[in-house]
């Protein structure tokens, strides 16, 4: 995992957790379009589901690639 600066003053960036649609746990950004934000650490939790690919974590963003995509950084598994 890349090393994620966080910025205490943004008032768009923040830690949220998330479920990503990840094929594999390997990766550190995730597209918008593979992360669903969710409530709470207990609603990740409950809507993990590894069959589906689906892995509860706990994100920072959403940040904006050079590319234009907006992308969420994994800060840690849970």
């Amino acid at each position: 995992m890349p090393h994620v600066i966080i910025d205490p003053d943004s008032t768009s960036l923040a830690e949220r957790f998330a479920l990503i649609k990840a094929p594999s746990r390997r990766r550190a950004r995730f597209p918008e379009g593979c992360v669903t934000l969710v409530d709470s650490e207990d609603a990740a939790r409950r809507g993990g589901d590894r069959a589906k690919k689906l892995e509860p974590a706990v994100v920072y963003g959403p940040s904006s690639s050079s590319e234009g995509q907006r992308l969420y950084y994994l800060v840690r598994w849970l």
